[in-house]
């Protein structure tokens, strides 16, 4: 396990970042704290941009800074940077093609107390409607820190889904990313477990390691980029093991899943089975409590599996 939260591997890599490349600057919707960059704010004041409650206003902002060659990182909470500021983001960052990385912080569940009007089960769905965006969702700290700076020099905008607390290491330290290059953790034969993201990427280890207790070889993917998706990876599997699971933190008709479903569906139309929001709205709770009402647990990933595989039954 990492002593260090999500956000504070975010905060290190634009800290990194701006310790290199004096472009790199930084907006925050008055959640320095919250979001973990004050840090960034006290070494580069002069690089650091407080909006205020005023998130469209800040993406606004970014775009501006964006057009005069900076390169901008700008952060909220999920809902806010997707449903809120989405027009901006839209027409002035991404029609405009101006270099923006923005950062939705705490998506879909890991909103925990702040209830359901803070979880964003919509953004992906959001996101992957707007054209030539780059959209990821990494499941560690030492694939964040990496992907954020491959997200610095992409030539076009990009949409990070931040976990902010709690941070497990499931990779070593100097591996690899590529935006668009998933990373197989689990090699498989039966099954293939698509999974983004900090809560459901170790619930699919999880799962897969029950599943090999009853003789069920699966295979576990990091879909740390959500679009473009990597078919290429995507499309081996579902010939290798003939059964996909999607597993995600957002509602499956928007999200992951149905990226997959599509793509599979024109390609190689694949048994399938997605884990997800359903149709519902968020609710308080804590963590553990929001991944049992939701089913976004390792419990739930191996008895759909077995489901999947047709092997029913406890």
């Amino acid at each position: 396990m990492s002593a260090r939260d999500m956000r504070d591997a975010y905060c290190e890599a634009l800290v990194e970042l701006a310790e290199e490349d004096e472009r790199i600057v930084l907006l925050e919707a008055d959640l320095m704290g919250a979001n973990g960059t004050t840090a960034f704010k006290e070494k580069f004041p002069k690089r650091f941009f407080n909006a205020g409650v005023a998130e469209a206003n800040m993406v606004s902002m970014a775009a501006g800074l964006a057009v005069c060659g900076k390169i901008p990182f700008a952060a909220s909470f999920a809902c806010f940077a997707a449903r809120r500021a989405y027009d901006q983001f839209f027409i002035s960052v991404n029609y405009a093609r101006a270099k923006v990385n923005l950062t939705g912080t705490d998506p879909g569940i890991s909103a925990v107390f702040n209830g359901g009007t803070h979880m964003s089960f919509e953004d992906i769905g959001l996101m992957r409607g707007i054209p030539g965006l780059v959209i990821y969702e990494p499941a560690d700290d030492i694939s964040l820190k990496a992907l954020v700076k491959e997200a610095a020099y992409h030539p076009g905008p990009t949409y990070l889904r931040l976990h902010r607390k709690g941070a497990s290491s499931l990779y070593a330290q100097g591996e690899e990313f590529r935006l668009g290059k998933a990373k197989v953790l689990r090699d498989g034969a039966d099954i293939a477990i698509l999974a983004t993201g900090y809560l459901l990427v170790p619930e699919a280890l999880k799962a897969a390691e029950l599943l090999a207790g009853e003789g069920i070889d699966a295979a576990v993917i990091d879909l740390h980029t959500i679009k473009p998706l990597d078919e290429e990876l995507v499309l081996h599997y579902a010939k290798k093991t003939g059964a996909v699971m999607v597993c995600e933190n957002h509602q499956v008709a928007t999200g992951v899943g149905s990226a997959v479903a599509m793509f599979l569906s024109e390609n190689l139309p694949t048994r399938m089975q997605c884990i997800g929001i359903r149709d519902e709205f968020g609710q308080v709770g804590d963590l553990a409590f929001l991944k049992q009402r939701f089913g976004l647990n390792a419990d739930r990933i191996f008895h759909k599996a077995r489901e999947l595989l047709g092997r029913k039954g406890e």
